[in-house]
């Protein structure tokens, strides 16, 4: 049952997703997914969650029914459906699990025909990776081998790569909230300002190489004095291949129900960041262009 995860960034969720197909596979058990995804309001522009996204947009669903035992909410609350119709013995039994403390080593030996994991709590109480804490995290391995990337969105991926021949450079650019936030990333925002670029990124990457830059910037000519050393290729230049008349649009009118999907913030980052991935050197912002550290101040060694 959806919890406090439920509209936090998607490194919680996915954090929370994959102790929970974790519990499932430790019990021995099929784990019941509801598809629709909330995306926070850090993945899109004006910060406002929007909830009602589906899973298959960003994940490889067919990917995950092979790798692990799922069941979508959705058929499997028609099954219940049915099979409560039944009375006395045979019946449907159910375990209620209302809180994170109770472990999975302590569901172990229930024989309950479902386990209902509830998180009614208040934050952060009510978090799914709470069950994962503790001593339960000597026993339960999450299967980061189930999650991949949606095959929709690594076709784009491989289109871009493609078309820069697989030989190119990598830039990734982090700007956004983090460059305002002056307190937790004094220099983050000097260091990647346009005229900072221009004189570290020449000195780690050769002239005129193709340069793929992976950025959360939204002004697109912010990287123009990068274009007098290097052949610049942004996300934005490859727009025709979310457009209404690709490939990605139709397929992800067919899992909407034919209403049209907006290529939004996330998945964004997903096309970015693996484009950058391939690049053949990968110049990194906390590595190689500013001296704040990832997560803020003071967390660089962490």
């Amino acid at each position: 049952m959806r919890g406090g995860d439920h509209c936090k960034s998607m490194n919680q969720f996915i954090w929370s997703f994959l102790c929970g197909l974790g519990e499932a596979k430790f019990l021995n058990r099929t784990f019941v997914m509801d598809l629709n995804v909330c995306l926070s309001g850090a993945h899109t522009p004006d910060g406002k969650d929007v909830d009602g996204k589906d899973f298959r947009y960003y994940f490889d669903f067919e990917h995950l029914k092979e790798s692990a035992s799922v069941v979508e909410e959705g058929d499997f609350l028609k099954d219940w459906k049915r099979w409560d119709k039944k009375k006395g013995p045979g019946r449907i039994t159910v375990r209620k699990v209302p809180s994170y403390k109770t472990t999975p080593m302590q569901l172990k030996r229930d024989k309950s025909n479902i386990i209902w994991r509830q998180f009614n709590g208040q934050e952060p109480e009510n978090y799914w990776y709470r069950v994962c804490e503790g001593r339960a995290a000597k026993v339960i391995q999450r299967p980061w081998y189930a999650i991949w990337k949606s095959k929709r969105l690594m076709n784009i991926v491989t289109e871009i790569a493609g078309r820069l021949d697989w030989d190119y450079d990598g830039l990734h650019v982090v700007r956004g909230w983090k460059a305002q936030y002056k307190k937790n990333y004094p220099n983050l925002d000097a260091d990647t300002s346009p005229d900072a670029l221009a004189a570290k990124v020449p000195m780690l990457i050769k002239p005129w190489r193709h340069l793929y830059i992976a950025t959360n910037e939204p002004f697109y000519n912010y990287f123009d004095k990068l274009r007098s050393h290097f052949h610049v290729h942004l996300l934005d230049d490859y727009k025709e291949l979310w457009s209404s008349n690709s490939e990605w649009y139709n397929e992800t009118m067919a899992l909407s129900g034919g209403k049209p999907v907006p290529f939004d913030a996330y998945m964004r980052v997903i096309v970015d960041t693996e484009v950058f991935y391939r690049a053949k050197t990968q110049v990194e912002t906390f590595n190689n262009l500013t001296r704040d550290c990832k997560d803020g101040i003071n967390t660089c060694n962490l």
